[in-house]
């Protein structure tokens, strides 16, 4: 429950005026996009595992993955699309009648065909003209629809297109049967002001239903932006858990949950009490460590050590905390170290019935305060090493691809 403290500064009255759907559907892309982000690869059975657990918590459509890419992903979809999960399971393709016939291969009830739409990726990547991808655009997303499957349309990089064409091609997609239409900022550039004017033209030129964003984190705005398109109608919001995904990652699940709940006071649905688990689920099996500061799930997101802060929040934790931990399933820690105060020992003390005197705690805090400022950073120093050198090459080694090329009777050439 919220702490009406919290939230009186957000009262409707006060607040900006919004236009916040009565529902929320949460759309899930930690096993397609999560899975992208370099490093990560989920096997069949943590893929099942995490979507068994995503539904469990309330998301109600998961994106189980490309079924095209490989045998292995389209095994892995359809073994998803079967598995009997309360929620939507969709597969995503391009509008390439090949990744379409695998969508519908899959036993999916939710498809998602993405073509790119701006400038840049039309000359470069797709070397297609508007018309071409038009035309692919209306031939997928028909073919899709006519085998019974609910369609949302994405284009990438969205928010960089020329705002004429975007309009002619979801209204396109829109008549050849697509019943949901994904934005995307797919580079991360809107801002939540920029991002709320191009919803808004986008809103007013193509008049969607139902409707989603999909955001990337590269300036560290997709939560922001995400709220922003909540605000303006967007009903849909694409999430990953952890923020995992290409580059910076994408937008958090956990965040926009946890700030429709805390801070608009509005119910989603979710079972916040079990995000922390889903948290370390996903932790698990992508293996990628969460940051110590990462928002909400991040290890010292309910963590105090500086002597004011602990004396503050035991005397009521909206001192310095914004909601309560077990909102979320976690609990607070107090931390023992240099910045410790008599506050944080006294607590520790009662915890475990020991009595001592003002003197005696007064020293027990120096000889504390003393023993922070000593500790070695040797430990940490060798777990550092060991992350940069995993995650500064991910994937395969340089020796490992050569191997491979080896086998594939490929021979290194001799360098300029």
């Amino acid at each position: 429950m919220t702490d009406p403290m919290l939230t009186e500064n957000y009262h409707n009255d006060t607040a900006p005026k919004r236009h916040i759907p009565q529902h929320i559907t949460f759309w899930d892309e930690t096993l397609r996009d999560g899975e992208q982000m370099p490093g990560v690869h989920f096997s069949a059975e943590e893929k099942l595992a995490i979507a068994e657990k995503l539904a469990e918590v309330g998301v109600e459509v998961i994106n189980a993955g490309i079924p095209v890419v490989s045998q292995e992903e389209a095994q892995t979809v359809h073994r998803i699309a079967h598995a009997g999960i309360k929620a939507h399971i969709l597969a995503a393709g391009r509008t390439v009648p090949g990744d379409v016939e695998a969508i519908i291969n899959s036993g999916a009830t939710h498809a998602a065909i993405f073509v790119a739409a701006s400038e840049v990726h039309l000359r470069y990547k797709l070397r297609m003209t508007q018309d071409e991808v038009v035309q692919a655009t209306v031939n997928s997303v028909r073919r899709a629809a006519e085998a019974g499957l609910s369609v949302a349309f994405v284009t990438e990089d969205t928010t960089r297109a020329p705002l004429d064409f975007v309009e002619r091609l979801y209204l396109s997609a829109l008549e050849a049967g697509a019943s949901r239409l994904v934005v995307s900022d797919t580079v991360g550039v809107m801002t939540p002001l920029t991002f709320r004017w191009f919803l808004r033209e986008f809103s007013a030129r193509v008049h969607p239903k139902d409707w989603s964003v999909h955001c990337h984190n590269d300036f560290g705005m997709a939560t922001a932006n995400t709220l922003a398109a909540l605000e303006e109608g967007v009903n849909a919001p694409h999430v990953c858990v952890n923020g995992l995904g290409e580059r910076a990652g994408n937008t958090s699940l956990e965040e926009v949950v946890m700030s429709l709940e805390s801070l608009y006071g509005i119910k989603t649905g979710i079972k916040t009490h079990e995000l922390y688990a889903l948290s370390q689920l996903v932790e698990k099996y992508s293996g990628i460590p969460l940051p110590p500061n990462k928002a909400l799930v991040g290890y010292n997101a309910f963590s105090h050590e500086a002597g004011i802060h602990t004396h503050g929040v035991l005397r009521n934790s909206l001192t310095y905390e914004p909601l309560q931990p077990e909102i979320l399933g976690r609990q607070r820690r107090f931390i023992l170290g240099k910045h410790t105060g008599r506050a944080a020992i006294q607590e520790k003390l009662k915890e475990n019935g020991a009595h001592a005197t003002d003197e005696q705690i007064n020293h027990l805090v120096d000889l504390v305060k003393r023993k922070g400022e000593q500790a070695g950073k040797d430990v940490n120093q060798e777990l550092l090493k060991t992350y940069k050198s995993q995650f500064e090459q991910p994937g395969l080694k340089d020796s490992e691809f050569w191997d491979l090329a080896a086998q594939a009777g490929i021979e290194r050439g001799k360098q300029a």
